[in-house]
């Protein structure tokens, strides 16, 4: 098949085009100009956005693609003043244009990369921030999309990930940096629930729903929000002792140091759907096993 990918440069993205790739399928990378296309799979195709509707039509035309997986968002915890306009292009405008050039080009199936963001303390919808209103504001635009056309649109939401070759600024490189540097780190009290992904796992729930959507000629899937959800979910101070015995390091915490953040998710959201026919694969200290050894 010809998939367009959006969010290529990132960590997620492209361990997923290298499975895709290797399962033979063609992929059409979506950047921007300037973008570090370093570490991307040599085998995929790039198209570089340069904010014209129209041109991303006439691309989306000429190849013909079976289908969209869209990762590409930004990112920001909490936002400044002057970030509301690049969170607004990012995750929605662009997306948009994306959906207006699968209508008019014929793509059968398009996947969305949500947030459990979107539901501070487990509700149906709240944002924690102004990212997951944004990511809620793109689902409720899509809706026009799939109900008035032939889409078969649905969402991954997911919540932390991890694995080999991951260099963003997140806990397990927190961990390991402090591990190497036997410093001491001042954390929150720790009680917050963690639910994190192995980078395979989410990798197999994409290739999976892909099938799924493949064969949903009745488009029956359109609409449809999925999760992917560790089965080992635990507060953050637990988290830390199970990296510990994966490792064999000690971390130097003081918790309760710092304050919570504000909004700060003590539950993750437990009420999504899992992605038709997936499971965890990888135990949660076999994967940091892996990781730590990459």
């Amino acid at each position: 098949m010809k998939i367009i990918v959006t969010g290529s440069t990132g960590f997620v993205a492209k361990s997923i085009i290298d499975t895709l790739v290797s399962q033979g399928h063609e992929i059409h990378a979506i950047i921007r100009e300037h973008s570090n296309t370093s570490g991307i799979n040599e085998k995929a195709i790039f198209y570089e956005d340069n904010g014209s509707t129209q041109a991303l039509v006439e691309y989306f035309q000429s190849i013909k693609p079976d289908g969209v997986l869209h990762l590409a968002s930004l990112f920001l915890a909490q936002h400044q003043e002057d970030d509301i306009d690049s969170l607004i292009l990012s995750n929605i405008t662009f997306g948009t244009r994306l959906l207006e050039a699968s209508v008019n080009s014929d793509t059968k199936w398009f996947i969305n990369t949500g947030t459990f963001w979107q539901h501070y303390e487990n509700q149906e919808y709240s944002p924690v921030n102004l990212y997951a209103a944004t990511k809620q504001a793109f689902q409720d635009i899509a809706k026009f999309y799939y109900e008035t056309k032939k889409l078969n649109f649905v969402t991954i939401k997911l919540n932390d990930t991890f694995g080999p070759g991951d260099t963003r600024k997140k806990v397990f490189n927190l961990w390991k940096g402090l591990a190497a540097s036997g410093e001491n780190l001042g954390m929150s009290p720790g009680n917050q629930v963690i639910d994190i992904s192995y980078i395979e796992d989410i990798v197999e729930a994409y290739t999976l729903m892909i099938q799924a959507l493949v064969s949903d000629s009745d488009f029956s899937y359109a609409g449809k929000a999925f999760v992917v959800s560790s089965s080992e979910c635990m507060s953050l101070k637990k988290l830390a002792k199970v990296y510990e015995n994966a490792t064999g390091k000690t971390l130097d915490i003081t918790w309760g140091e710092r304050p919570y953040r504000e909004r700060e998710v003590m539950l993750p959201w437990n009420k999504g759907e899992l992605v038709p026919g997936w499971k965890q694969n990888t135990s949660l200290e076999d994967a940091i096993i892996k990781t730590s050894q990459s």
